[in-house]
């Protein structure tokens, strides 16, 4: 994407994605219309809400729980599977925090006015994000 003159790109990153989704929320309503909300993982990411429900019983891997990675066929690429379920941040058994970058695993990114750059920044400090 090219920035057009008097154009800001903010990049913030949140420790939840609620945290993340508010500040969105409050950016759109500061005038900002460009705002995006994505979660960060060294692993990719492919959230399929079909199969990584586990409130509806269709958790059909713990790596697709765990790492968002699921999506694909079980029975397909097994070695890809079992190599990231023996990733500590699967497992529970490691580090706090393991595998989230700097605690913050959830971005958020606006494109903004020259104008309004410093109230979105505000947004972002006031709803717990980090720049």
């Amino acid at each position: 994407m090219q920035l057009k003159k008097g154009e800001r790109a903010l990049l913030a990153y949140f420790p939840t994605s609620n945290d993340a989704r508010k500040a969105a929320e409050e950016l759109k309503r500061a005038g900002i219309e460009e705002v995006q909300v994505d979660r960060i993982s060294r692993f990719g990411v492919n959230n399929d809400a079909e199969i990584n429900n586990p409130i509806a019983g269709r958790a059909e891997t713990i790596t697709g729980l765990t790492l968002y990675s699921a999506g694909t066929d079980s029975m397909i690429d097994d070695d890809t599977r079992v190599l990231k379920a023996a990733d500590p941040s699967v497992s529970g058994i490691g580090d706090h925090n393991y595998g989230v970058a700097g605690g913050t695993a959830f971005m958020v990114t606006a494109v903004t006015t020259d104008d309004l750059f410093n109230s979105a920044k505000a947004i972002i400090k006031d709803s717990g994000g980090k720049m």
